[in-house]
């Protein structure tokens, strides 16, 4: 029995952070927290089978357990973007348009990245912004190329995000 062999409990990974403390510490996360964490977001945004995430984030920084995890645990696509395109707009730009994803998280200094190569975007598409500050400026830019947008925040305890809100004009 499949189901049987893993303990909720276990350690699904461990993040080194400074967390809000600005000391360097490790944070435990246990596997309960991460299926949590993927049925609420598939719950609201949404990810669904025919979804494809682009995978922008560095497997060192959390968020990126919801790009890789987030579609794979609802039939979904990864986007996997490699480290170059993820870094150069224009690469981005290209890949987010050429491979039809139809969602990506991304801090706002990658937003603005993407939104500098003059990425169209499309009214299906979601973009969820977080990690970083969103300021007032970005959320027009955004949903005049985005179906929806959506403010995450969270810090690393309480698994990747702990709100999440739709910005709307």
């Amino acid at each position: 029995d499949p189901a049987g062999c893993l303990d909720p409990e276990q350690t699904a990974y461990v993040l080194y952070t400074s967390g809000s403390t600005g000391r360097p510490k490790g944070v435990s996360v246990p596997h309960r927290a991460v299926v949590r964490l993927l049925g609420a977001m598939a719950r609201r945004p949404g990810l669904s089978e025919g979804d494809a995430f682009a995978a922008v984030t560095t497997f060192a920084f959390d968020i990126s357990a919801l790009e890789v995890f987030g579609p794979l645990s609802t039939g979904g696509r990864v986007v996997l973007a490699a480290a170059e395109d993820a870094g150069d707009g224009e690469r981005l730009r290209d890949l987010v348009e050429g491979s039809g994803a139809t969602l990506m998280q991304a801090t706002t200094s990658t937003w603005r990245l993407l939104l500098d190569a003059g990425w169209s975007g499309s009214p299906g598409f979601r973009a969820l912004v977080g990690g970083e500050a969103f300021p007032p400026d970005l959320a027009p830019a955004l949903l005049a190329r985005a179906g929806e947008v959506w403010n995450l925040y969270g810090p690393s305890e309480p698994t990747i995000w702990s709100t999440a809100g739709r910005v709307e004009v």
